[in-house]
């Protein structure tokens, strides 16, 4: 395996975009899972984002043989006790689409008041290689909950996720991904496993 490539874990190109952006300056040849489109997925049985981020980095590295970086992160919303939490991505169903998903919290938020309408972000992101070997990080973002979405960049929850750094004034939708890659969750997280990886791939030299 070359240690020049790095699979990113999933199929939602924003993400990847994401990702790949952050770590352009690396020397790392970056594939999604749309680069294997016969993998099926692994089951996300974890109770927690690190447990799912672990499972689904150690199946897709093994599965393919390349260093693969996954993540799992959701939306915690204070006043649903922490919902929808890992279950973010189907929390309108299986299949749930991301308005689908926006308009059921929307519902559930309708009666709740303005000062209890606090959430963060939270992404737990694992990097496996296939023998074994791996790296985590975590990355928090706070906010709070529009009343209705705006914007138009990004995807899941970010149309109604208002930025604690623009005061609440701006949509984690409304931030180009320039900017967006410098506050959120996956960001934080990024970095801090962008940190490592240097020292990481070095250490599969032993290998």
């Amino acid at each position: 395996m070359s240690k020049g490539s790095l699979l990113i874990g999933t199929t939602n190109r924003g993400k990847i975009r994401e990702i790949a952006e952050a770590l352009k300056d690396l020397d790392l040849d970056i594939k999604g899972l749309n680069d294997f489109p016969n993998i099926p997925p692994p089951e996300e049985t974890g109770s927690t984002f690190l447990e799912n981020a672990f499972i689904k980095a150690k199946y897709y590295a093994e599965y393919t043989g390349l260093l693969t970086l996954a993540d799992d992160s959701g939306l915690e919303v204070e006043a649903l006790q922490g919902r929808p939490g890992i279950r973010s991505s189907r929390f309108a169903g299986p299949n749930a689409t991301d308005e689908e998903n926006i308009n059921l919290l929307l519902k559930l938020l309708t009666d709740v008041p303005e000062e209890n309408l606090k959430a963060r972000f939270v992404c737990l992101m694992v990097c496996y290689h296939p023998t074994g070997r791996f790296i985590g990080a975590e990355g928090l973002w706070d906010g709070k909950i529009a009343r209705k979405p705006r914007g138009s960049f990004g995807f899941g929850y970010d149309p109604v996720f208002l930025v604690g750094e623009f005061n609440y004034q701006k949509t984690a939708a409304e931030l180009p991904l320039e900017i967006k890659n410098q506050l959120s969750h996956r960001a934080k997280a990024l970095k801090k496993l962008k940190d490592m990886l240097p020292w990481f791939l070095n250490t599969l030299d032993d290998l």
